[in-house]
């Protein structure tokens, strides 16, 4: 979102217009963190000196290994962890001067599932509202909705213990929205989710994010994620922010991605077309895909085979060796 301020100065009489206006362009960041550290109690060094800008709008991935420091991060943004040295604002809101106000704005789904099993699916929604002082009717109405929105109006009064994962994922997403909050945070949020399911959340969030302008910071070990869905992304290694660039500069270096794929069954031969692949075992293949194939058309292949594809997961962290190919390129 950019703002202009005008600012008016008094000239020198003489000069036939007594005002003049100046336009300084002024960008809103979503997050501003400057210098911000982590030192957990038992020595470890979690975050070093992290400077991050996200623009409000934007659609955002925070990238890395596992340790990284992403949860670090995510967690003091979110009040679970500490910090021990910077500053860090949303939307403007200092979290250590005005807390309150920076969390209203946030609405974050974690990785692992945090609910109540035993609650109905509207009960979990409406619930959360309260939590942001939300009248029950208002909250109602926009329980309703979000769960219609993300196709679960017909689970709305069951126990959540009987939703699939993908279901779970969705109820999540509507639990973190039933505030309205400005920014989404989604930590891994297709993770266990099949191949359809995940394309109808990424077009879920792409409209959120293209339609209503809910910034979006994600993070997800799917290269191909990142490239359908963000704009912009970080890699943070050691606890720093060790680049930051647009998705399309990032991916200029990426050649080729190994996933790992479990069908219900596979032949005794597999032939791989235009497709590098290697039978692992009765059900599992791995699959090499060139930098303009995609998952999509990989799974469309295995479908014109009569197999049905259970889960796709990277053999190794492919976005760890994109950064790694990216920090070697541009070294």
């Amino acid at each position: 979102m950019r703002i202009f301020l005008f600012c008016f100065s008094r000239i020198s009489p003489w000069e036939s217009d007594p005002y003049r206006i100046d336009s300084i362009q002024y960008t809103m960041y979503a997050i501003e963190a400057r210098n911000v550290s982590k030192v957990y109690a038992w020595g470890v060094q979690a975050l070093s000196g992290v400077d991050l800008a996200i623009e409000e709008g934007d659609f955002f991935a925070l990238l890395g290994a596992n340790g990284a420091g992403k949860t670090t991060f995510i967690g003091i943004m979110t009040s679970l962890v500490s910090k021990t040295n910077g500053t860090l604002k949303i939307f403007g809101h200092d979290i250590d001067t005005d807390f309150s106000e920076a969390k209203k704005q946030l609405g974050v789904v974690p990785q692992e599932f945090n609910f109540s099993i035993f609650e109905r699916v509207i009960d979990i929604v409406v619930d959360q509202a309260g939590y942001y002082g939300i009248a029950k009717n208002v909250a109602e109405e926009r329980a309703h909705h979000l769960l219609e929105e993300l196709d679960l109006g017909d689970k709305k009064y069951v126990p959540s213990r009987t939703l699939s994962g993908g279901m779970k994922r969705r109820l999540m997403i509507a639990r973190s929205l039933v505030h309205s909050p400005r920014m989404l945070i989604l930590d891994e949020p297709t993770a266990g989710v099949d191949v359809e399911l995940r394309r109808g959340m990424w077009h879920y969030l792409t409209r959120l994010n293209q339609k209503e302008g809910v910034t979006i910071l994600l993070t997800t070990h799917y290269l191909e994620e990142v490239e359908q869905l963000c704009r912009n992304a970080a890699f943070i290694r050691g606890g720093k922010i060790v680049i930051s660039d647009s998705v399309k500069n990032l991916l200029r270096y990426q050649q080729s991605i190994r996933y790992v794929i479990e069908t219900d069954k596979l032949p005794e031969e597999i032939e791989g077309g235009k497709y590098e692949i290697k039978r692992l075992d009765d059900t599992t293949v791995e699959a090499i895909l060139r930098r303009d194939e995609t998952i999509n058309s990989l799974v469309e292949f295995f479908s014109e085979r009569g197999l049905v594809v259970k889960s796709i997961d990277t053999k190794e962290n492919a976005l760890e060796e994109l950064f790694l190919r990216t920090n070697n390129t541009t070294a």
